[in-house]
């Protein structure tokens, strides 16, 4: 099927000839942008989506990357070096190349079919889950039955997900404390479920931030945090580097899934994709070759490959889960480390935070006039709710991440996909349909990030109850 870009008066009308008012389409009002205009650039005179955008205290490009940074740059991070024992050097570092490209393509493709939806709906901005119903919604009739499900599986996944991974923070942050505590004062009869309950003032607060401009500057201390963290982390890992002839360049092939799940999921944010776009003061600078998405993730990827082959190096078949297991307890300097992590994961809370309260306070807003108190109410409540759930079950880590290998490896590959075929079904796949045989291979790693995904947490959830 040969490309050809939409005109400004394509619309995507009910093929059967049934009125476009009837059912889910009666939201959308279709229009397009013109033949000669590129998506995020407006004529004078077409609608343009990004200068009709009001948004109060938008976010800068800057804001935007340092959000994205810490999105990317979560506690995954710290597995790199046991991802490349399960794939050794070489493998690992191309393979990584590999996952970070795929998981950067969906991400973009996502916001890229946004894009071009803002201009069929006359719409300013859209949710992921929006960005999916509008899709199919006005896509090709067959799928058009799915736009509500669709939107179903999006919001359930990743409010499972994000609300999950806010109660594993607070255990991670509980446990840096814990141990330093430990340390010093010995054991005592007080386990960790104290000090997770002691987090709930501080994760309220922090919840309390009301939007993602004033939350740049919490994304830009964890930064330092992480980055001071990882620097200390750096030097122990250069330090009486044992030569690498003696690790293994490539590890045995049954070993690699464990690296692909590891990876795939330490990497992946594309739940802050669309809050980060819908809050930028130019979205248009988002995507393309030297955006805000592409800049982010290539200096993601790189500290990933760097910590993951320096880390397998320097402590090879020792090498444990997490990085910082491996550095000496006792000195000052690898506390200092665990503190910073904790610091650097406490911070992160409120940016995993507004992605779950986002799609809570969508769904229940428009019942209320006294928007302002209920949205707090709101922050509140959920906030308390993630740290008692992690008092109730403080070993959450390994059922999170079996939703996480479920749910991402189904948002984050799988359904950016889908979007882009039916968002292009009626204008072309391009020479060859080299569109259309890409998505089939990113749906080929999706199921297998799925299926070996979620086998690695059910192994690690049987090993932890044995």
């Amino acid at each position: 099927m040969e490309y050809k870009a939409p005109t400004e008066m394509d619309t995507f009308l009910p093929q059967d000839g049934s009125n476009a008012k009837d059912g889910v389409l009666s939201k959308y009002k279709v229009q397009v942008a013109p033949r000669d205009i590129e998506v995020g650039q407006g004529d004078g005179k077409s609608f343009d989506p990004f200068n009709e955008r009001k948004v109060d205290n938008p976010t800068t490009d800057g804001d935007t990357l340092t959000h994205l940074l810490k999105a990317a740059l979560g506690t995954g991070i710290l597995s790199m070096p046991i991802a490349f024992k399960n794939a050794g050097l070489v493998v690992g570092v191309f393979a990584t190349i590999l996952v970070a490209f795929v998981c950067t393509h969906c991400a973009y493709i996502l916001v890229k079919c946004a894009h071009v939806l803002y201009y069929k709906t006359r719409r300013t901005e859209m949710s992921f889950a929006d960005v999916a119903e509008v899709a199919f919604a006005t896509g090709p009739q067959w799928g058009r039955k799915f736009s509500k499900p669709i939107r179903y599986l999006i919001q359930i996944s990743l409010f499972t997900t994000y609300f999950g991974t806010c109660s594993v923070y607070t255990v991670i942050v509980a446990a840096n404390f814990d141990q330093i505590s430990k340390h010093y004062y010995g054991e005592s009869e007080f386990d960790i479920r104290y000090m997770i309950t002691a987090l709930i003032i501080p994760m309220v607060l922090l919840s309390w931030v009301p939007n993602l401009k004033y939350l740049a500057p919490v994304s830009m201390v964890a930064n330092i945090f992480m980055g001071s963290g990882l620097g200390i982390t750096f030097y122990y890992l250069v330090t009486d580097m044992p030569s690498i002839s003696s690790v293994p360049l490539f590890a045995p092939i049954q070993d690699f899934p464990r690296f692909f799940s590891i990876t795939i999921f330490a990497m992946e944010a594309i739940g802050v994709v669309m809050p980060l776009e819908n809050n930028m003061k130019t979205p248009q600078h988002f995507i393309g070759i030297c955006g805000v998405l592409n800049k982010g993730m290539s200096g993601v990827t790189f500290i990933y490959i760097l910590l993951g082959f320096l880390g397998y190096a320097r402590y090879q078949d020792q090498t444990l889960g997490s990085i910082t297991l491996n550095l000496p307890t006792e000195e000052v300097a690898a506390q200092i480390v665990k503190i910073l992590i904790a610091l650097a994961v406490y911070c992160t809370f409120g940016l995993q935070f507004y992605v779950c309260l986002d799609i809570a306070w969508n769904s229940i807003k428009h019942r209320f006039q006294e928007r302002s108190r209920v949205n707090y109410i709101l922050r509140t409540a959920m906030a308390i709710g993630a740290v008692l759930l992690a008092v109730t079950v403080p070993t959450i880590e390994p059922f999170i991440g079996l939703i996480g290998a479920f749910c991402f490896s189904i948002l984050g590959l799988l359904i950016p996909v889908f979007v882009e075929t039916v968002t292009y079904w009626d204008v072309g796949f391009g020479p060859g349909n080299w569109v259309a045989l890409k998505n089939v291979i990113i749906c080929i790693i999706g199921l297998m990030a799925l299926i070996f995904g979620s086998r690695s947490a059910l192994m690690q959830i049987a090993e932890l109850y044995s």
